[in-house]
């Protein structure tokens, strides 16, 4: 996983990063997961490949590349939050791109942050929404500006 360590965090940032690890684990074709805030910075992340493992044996995509997935996950928010507002749409709820080789998904999170993740070309899609729905459900009141404070500062400190 590369999420920062959880010495020092408050019960609130470490229960979000146990949420993160649970939708990773326990969702099948998951490969990664980004929370973005609502100005791009990266709050957390998780990747279920193992550090170790040789990059040739990872799958393709934005695997362990936290900042390039948070870069995909801000865009695509940036994007659809603009095609909204001239089509008169209303708030972005949920944007999913499939490509041959994968999936990505971003949903919002109410206090403006995005979850994202990128998942395999067979994945369940209704199954990944369906976690990541559970996700934003619990996360959303959990994520207040201190905790994303503090969720900011361990993802600078972590080497």
């Amino acid at each position: 996983m590369n999420a920062p360590s959880t010495y020092g965090l408050s019960t609130q940032a470490r229960n979000l990063q146990w949420l993160l690890t649970d939708l990773v684990e326990e969702v099948p074709g998951v490969n990664s997961v980004a929370v973005v805030s609502s100005d791009g910075l990266l709050l957390l992340s998780s990747d279920p490949v193992a550090p170790d493992t040789p990059a040739a044996a990872r799958p393709k995509g934005p695997r362990g590349a936290s900042a390039d997935l948070a870069t995909i996950v801000s865009g695509l928010g940036s994007l659809t939050t603009g095609a909204a507002a001239l089509m008169d749409g209303g708030p972005v709820k949920q944007t999913m791109v499939a490509m041959e080789h994968g999936s990505v998904f971003v949903m919002s999170i109410s206090d403006g942050s995005l979850l994202g993740v990128h998942a395999t070309p067979d994945c369940d899609m209704s199954v990944v929404a369906y976690h990541m729905a559970l996700f934003v459900g619990r996360a959303g009141h959990v994520l207040t500006p201190e905790v994303r404070s503090e969720l900011r500062q361990s993802m600078e400190n972590t080497p």
